[in-house]
């Protein structure tokens, strides 16, 4: 039986704690703050409640594994999953109001075909097709196996792209998701469809590999779901599942330095100077030489990926709390798109500016624990927005404005949105700093293939013997789903050592 010390207490330490201990290991994990979580973050008051981070699931079968691998026992045992359909309303500028239905290819097509005229969903359907085969090619070495030294192999994009024929002109090929969109969709409605899924996980279109057609892809495949009670009771189930598993849990209690002893990972060191030997130590949080446990070092194994040096954006949220019930007909998530997704990709990621009217989602979950009765209604709005630091965020002024242009888009959502609102509280990037240590309040992207590699995480390896990484900021990168696999590879990795080959 071997001592691990996790640092942080988000999804993929949790994953990874849990998963240690059936396997008889004495796990303890370490958290800076005073709860369990990360991202997964919980606000109430007055009878209203509201998720903080992500609010839907995606690809739950890495949960359900999850509780089935760490105690025989259904996720659905523990926290109850619900369908959203349909999946997600998408109204455009131009008054194009479509509703995409939950994991249906076929039913896709044909609301796309209703909604943008004979032929889109075909186009759309075409293009899931190519998105397929690039889940196919890429699925186990990019998710489900540890970035093994020669990770090289994920620089080529695996989207298979058609060529496109030009009249006196050599045929060409889309290698950026905006490319794709541009030229194999037509439609500038199902082109800024495609990319909205990019934006939504602060990725930019114009440079994102085309092998970010998995996203759109994963979503209309396996379906988006919610957790009763709102995704808080997920992260809850599973801190639970550890606590039965007998993990131990610190918290507010910070990291400062990771303990080598003989060339090797041998502790932590804890910000009062109190030591905690480990046989192992699981690093759950970004991997900051600059700061934090790994100051002045760099765990990354030669040749290895390294962090991306530019902040990612963030998550700019605004929480209303309304007078008047839900509609029996409101969709639970509704994507308002922007006017001009080139100026806002312009302000997102090169300006590092709020956009004029970004894209914003709608998230109205049909819940009673969300609300005080059914006389009111909780409902968040979301935009990608640039991390703290190059914009600030801690402006009052600025975030009360922004604020009123996501309210504004909103009502193309809800109408009569504004005159609704009891109070509503809004959360930038720089709360995400102060509340989850992410510099600049930045959300990881997940991993993508291509790009010349360009858009992998660092390994769950290091160079520092028995230091391993996982969570969001490690491969396979952002995302709760990914950050739950991240937890399922760090713990093949400590348990089988050199042979393990991939999570089965």
């Amino acid at each position: 039986m071997a001592r691990i010390a996790v640092i942080g207490a988000g999804m993929g330490a949790m994953a990874a704690a849990a998963r240690l201990a059936v396997a008889g290991h004495r796990v303890t994990v370490y958290e800076r703050t005073s709860t369990y979580g990360g991202a997964l973050g919980r606000f109430e008051r007055d009878g209203f409640a509201f998720d903080t981070g992500p609010g839907l699931l995606r690809l739950p079968a890495v949960y359900r594994d999850l509780f089935l691998k760490t105690g025989k026992e259904p996720l659905e045992d523990r926290v109850e999953l619900t369908p959203t359909d349909p999946a997600a309303r998408h109204l455009f500028a131009d008054g194009t109001d479509v509703s995409l239905p939950n994991a249906s290819r076929a039913g896709v097509v044909s609301a796309l075909d209703g909604a943008l005229g004979a032929g889109a969903g075909e186009k759309w359907g075409d293009f899931l097709g190519r998105a397929r085969d690039a889940w196919d090619r890429s699925r186990r070495p990019l998710l489900e196996e540890p970035l093994w030294p020669d990770w090289q192999v994920l620089a080529r994009d695996p989207y298979p792209a058609p060529k496109q024929r030009r009249l006196l002109r050599s045929p060409r090929q889309a290698a950026t998701l905006a490319e794709v969109g541009a030229w194999e969709l037509g439609d500038p409605r199902l082109a800024q469809l495609l990319t909205s899924h990019a934006l939504a996980e602060g990725l930019d279109a114009r440079t994102a590999p085309a092998s970010a057609s998995l996203l759109p892809y994963l979503e209309q495949s396996f379906g988006s779901w919610y957790v009763r009670g709102g995704m808080r009771e997920l992260a809850r189930a599973v801190y639970e599942r550890c606590l039965a598993r007998r993990v131990a849990f610190v918290f507010d209690a910070e990291v400062t330095r990771i303990v080598e002893k003989d060339g090797r990972a041998a502790g932590v060191e804890l910000a009062g100077g109190e030591v905690a030997e480990a046989d192992h130590v699981v690093l759950a949080a970004q991997p900051r030489p600059d700061s934090g446990p790994l100051r002045g070092r760099e765990p990354w194994q030669d040749g290895d990926v390294r962090p991306v040096a530019e902040l990612a954006p963030g998550r700019f949220t605004v929480l209303l709390a309304l007078r008047g019930g839900r509609p029996a007909d409101a969709v639970h998530r509704t994507v308002v798109h922007s006017p001009d997704p080139a100026a806002e990709a312009e302000a997102v990621f090169t300006t590092r500016h709020p956009a004029i009217r970004p894209t914003v989602t709608v998230l109205r979950p049909d819940d009673p624990a969300t609300r005080p009765d059914d006389a009111h209604e909780a409902v968040t709005l979301t935009a990608t927005a640039p991390p703290q630091g190059p914009f600030d965020w801690t402006d009052e002024q600025a975030r009360e404005r922004y604020a009123d242009t996501l309210v504004e888009v909103a009502e193309a959502a809800v109408p009569g949105l504004r005159e609704r609102i009891l109070w509503r509280v809004v959360r930038t990037p720089a709360d995400t700093e102060a509340e989850t240590g992410a510099e600049g309040g930045s959300v990881p992207a997940p991993s993508l293939a291509g790009a010349g590699a360009t858009r992998l995480h660092p390994g769950n390896r290091t160079r520092l013997p028995g230091l391993y990484l996982a969570g969001g900021w490690a491969h396979p990168g952002g995302g709760l789903a990914h950050a739950g696999m991240s937890g399922s590879l760090v713990s093949g990795l400590i348990v089988e050592g050199d042979d393990f080959r991939g999570s089965q």
